[in-house]
């Protein structure tokens, strides 16, 4: 019997990297997965787990979306070879309908493009972007604040 070439719709996606101070400066409203263009020594990093994507965000440039500020450490067997350039900017791999869409919301007052997290699906890596407003420092606390009161309301009824 014969494999199908389309993978099953339930494939588990096994996380990289996580942005997980963008969740508390930023009030997400939409997200987006992403292809991106990486070269051959990003892509043997990556396996390894060296990501950090804490100031990362995308940018619109020439009706293109690229990655910023996303640091990939070479490996040291890599750099031998290879002049590695961490911070370098990468392509990001989206529909042309996707990129209008992403650019229309940037262009509003106080969105941005940021990155939740990198992931692998299907043996490619991929990039979570989300449209984002920032958050004041008032919101910021009223957001603690919530989580506090979530977490101690769930503790006492479970004591029950």
């Amino acid at each position: 019997m014969a494999r199908s070439k389309s993978a099953p719709s339930n494939v588990i996606a096994r996380v990289i990297a996580r942005n997980r101070k963008a969740r508390h400066d930023y009030a997400i409203e939409d997200t987006v997965e992403a292809g991106i263009a990486l070269e051959g020594w990003e892509v043997k990093s990556l396996r390894d787990g060296r990501l950090q994507l804490r100031d990362s965000y995308a940018a619109v440039r020439d009706g293109e979306i690229w990655l910023l500020g996303a640091h990939i450490t070479p490996l040291a067997t890599v750099s031998t070879h290879v002049t590695a350039k961490p911070l370098r900017d990468r392509k990001l791999l989206l529909k042309r309908s996707e990129i209008s869409r992403l650019a229309g919301a940037v262009e509003r007052r106080g969105h941005t493009l940021v990155a939740l997290d990198m992931h692998w699906t299907r043996g490619r890596a991929k990039v979570l972007l989300a449209t984002a407003r920032g958050r004041k420092q008032h919101d910021k606390r009223a957001a603690d604040r919530n989580r506090d009161w979530e977490r101690e309301r769930a503790r006492l009824l479970r004591a029950r």
